[in-house]
């Protein structure tokens, strides 16, 4: 009941503004689409309240409805929690293991970073989620990764109805408002006509709510198992970006250590726990965390200042083999890139072969960082920031990183 008022109390009215937003506006669309028609084709056409089965199947639609709403709207309105407005640890030396934001004049709490859109440092960032029209972290990762997980359920249902529903209908008889044209394919026993007809405008809008339902159903589904592999190893995206470039660095230093991600309890039910839990509230304050035997509360903002402080790791340089053309789900980057394209409404960059990009981050087929141009690099104004799929470029060799690197980056080293 707690979290059911937290949706409907908003702190103030500008919360309203964030469904005016093309994300927000396409995904409620589709939900409206996809429950309206299936809840009209399952009573006029196929499956009848009059039934047992046809009662109990629309209030299984309904109740997809509410729950999927439900989780949205929490997601979105809740939000992700944001750091307090010049926090620092209650322990004094301990600022020395954070980075400081200037925007919010407060310490980065550990897993805590900077939202660009929010405009304020979020705790447990996993991503800034355009389709939410804000970010996903520590109180609403459990509500987002739920509507990830009951969106596809419920279009799963709602497809049913839908293939069933045309299915009947042209079996029994189906008059497209043709004159001289009727497709009649049976001669055996026909149930007793709807009593709305099943027309053209009817079968046109079935089967393209068919469609929705199919798409949102992969689409969101690729989503879900992305948090799913997220949630069981008790990170975010932007946490196996950083452990991903302790590793390279570990690697190009030779250095003799084991970089240790700090938040994994060892256990995937004991991270599941993290996240899930019956409250609805999850666990910890979002600024202190349990960690593992071993590790320091402070061990990952450790790796993070080490990065910082060293360009090379913080800035993966790659060369383009393939060219790109920016596409938002490129068709032949392969299948796993079109379907994996980050959530986000960060820009795609066009890569030609031969140029070369400051990869900052990344996930598993697209990478995020810098296109560097020549000509003005050291201007400052060099950089086309954004996306990019990872299968067209390469790591460029650490042993000759100086000699491969473009001249204007050789001059500002």
């Amino acid at each position: 009941m707690g979290t059911f008022c937290s949706v409907i109390k908003f702190e103030n009215l500008q919360e309203l503004k964030r469904l005016c937003h093309w994300g927000p506006i396409i995904a409620l669309g589709v939900i409206a689409i996809c429950s309206t028609m299936a809840m009209i084709d399952s009573v006029l056409w196929y499956w009848p309240l009059h039934t047992t089965g046809g009662s109990v199947n629309f209030i299984m639609l309904i109740n997809w409805t509410v729950m999927i709403l439900y989780n949205y709207f929490n997601a979105m309105f809740v939000g992700p929690g944001f750091v307090p407005l010049g926090w620092k640890p209650e322990i004094s030396q301990d600022t020395m293991y954070l980075q400081y934001c200037k925007v919010c004049q407060a310490y980065k709490a550990p897993r805590s970073h900077h939202c660009r859109k929010c405009n304020r440092c979020v705790m447990k960032m996993d991503h800034h989620c355009p389709w939410i029209n804000n970010c996903c972290g520590y109180q609403n990762h459990a509500s987002f990764t739920l509507f990830l997980l009951l969106a596809p359920l419920g279009c799963i249902h709602a497809a049913f109805i839908f293939v069933m529903t045309m299915y009947t209908q042209l079996y029994n008889r189906l008059s497209f408002g043709w004159n001289t044209v009727k497709i009649d394919m049976s001669a055996a026993r026909r149930d007793p006509l709807p009593i709305v007809p099943f027309g053209l405008a009817a079968f046109a809008a079935t089967l393209f709510a068919l469609g929705l339902a199919l798409g949102t159903t992969i689409a969101v589904g690729m989503l879900f198992v992305i948090q799913m592999k997220i949630i069981l190893r008790n990170k975010t995206s932007i946490e196996s970006w950083i452990e991903e470039k302790a590793k390279d660095r570990i690697q190009y230093y030779q250095l003799d250590e084991v970089f240790v991600f700090p938040y994994d309890m060892g256990s995937r039910w004991r991270n599941f726990k993290q996240v899930f839990t019956w409250s609805g509230i999850p666990e910890g304050d979002g600024l202190e965390w349990p960690v593992r035997e071993g590790c320091h509360q402070y061990s990952l903002t450790i790796e993070q200042l080490k990065q910082k402080a060293d360009k090379r790791v913080r800035s993966v340089r790659y060369k383009v083999i393939e060219d790109y053309s920016g596409a938002c789900c490129p068709l032949n980057k392969g299948i796993k890139t079109f379907f994996t394209s980050p959530c986000t409404e960060e820009p795609r960059i066009r890569l030609q072969k031969g140029e070369f990009v400051l990869a900052t981050r990344g996930l598993r087929y697209w990478l995020y960082g810098d296109k560097i141009l020549d000509d003005s690099f050291i201007e400052g104004v060099s950089r086309i920031r954004g996306w990019f799929p990872r299968k067209c470029v390469e790591k460029c060799p650490c042993d000759t990183e100086t000699d491969q690197a473009p001249e204007g980056e050789k001059k500002n080293r």
